[in-house]
């Protein structure tokens, strides 16, 4: 199994500055409770150009971010899409992907066909990304429809989508968890998923022998309280090593 680093906060826009810090914390917490694992670091040079061309041809199990955009980088050459974000990153972009439009560009940009993205946890939607999203046919999952069902039910939904894909790419930024268990992130927002929640969809998409690749961004330690954010990111990590 091998982790690569991406200690990157420059396409968050400003509102994920000190996520570039988050991997080194959380690999060396989670070396305290294994350490049969590789790790790397992709170079960082200031130019997100460079480092999406980087990413692009990295090799590597599992990533640590370091904001959302890493994902526009790294998704190149799957089939399916699972994205965990209280947002749907869709906003109106200019040149380059960040972490509000990255899903809106790659859609654009012909590297992902829309019928193969699975948005999950979405609670806040901006007008363009709502009226883009239903444009477009994005399957999403919004938090309340998670919050009037039940969560296995929502997860042999998802998983029965996933299935279809040949190679799957799962995205996990941390704040579709509720800031009560996770506080350590850009944007506070309600009503989202439970820790327990997120490892329950975790422990089964593992399980799912087409995901060849998974993301976790958007963690910022010093918004976190009690190392509540990288202790859930340790956890979330350990269910895949």
């Amino acid at each position: 199994m091998k982790i690569v680093k991406v200690s990157s906060s420059l396409g968050g826009m400003g509102h994920s500055n000190g996520s570039e810090k988050a991997p080194e914390l959380i690999i060396s917490e989670l070396r305290q409770f294994n350490s049969n694992f590789n790790v790397s670091n992709i170079k960082v040079d200031g130019n997100l150009d460079n480092l999406y061309k980087d990413l692009e041809q990295v090799d590597g199990d599992i990533f640590v971010g370091g904001d959302h955009g890493i994902t526009y980088g790294l998704c190149n050459g799957f089939d399916g899409l699972l994205i965990f974000d209280a947002h749907p990153d869709c906003e109106v972009y200019t040149n380059t992907a960040t972490h509000e439009d990255f899903l809106r560009k790659l859609i654009e940009d012909g590297r992902i066909k829309k019928e193969n993205i699975i948005l999950v946890g979405v609670r806040n939607v901006s007008k363009n990304e709502k009226e883009f999203l239903e444009k477009n046919k994005i399957k999403v999952f919004y938090m309340k429809d998670i919050s009037d069902l039940d969560v296995k039910e929502i997860c042999d939904t998802i998983m029965e989508l996933c299935n279809k894909f040949s190679g799957l790419y799962l995205s996990l930024d941390i704040d579709v968890v509720d800031p009560a268990f996770a506080p350590g992130v850009g944007y506070l927002e309600s009503g989202g998923l439970t820790s327990n929640e997120i490892l329950y969809f975790v422990r089964r998409l593992k399980l799912l022998k087409n995901l060849k690749r998974f993301d976790l961004v958007e963690v910022i330690p010093e918004k976190d309280k009690n190392n509540m954010t990288v202790n859930l990111a340790v956890r979330i990590l350990k269910e895949f090593l």
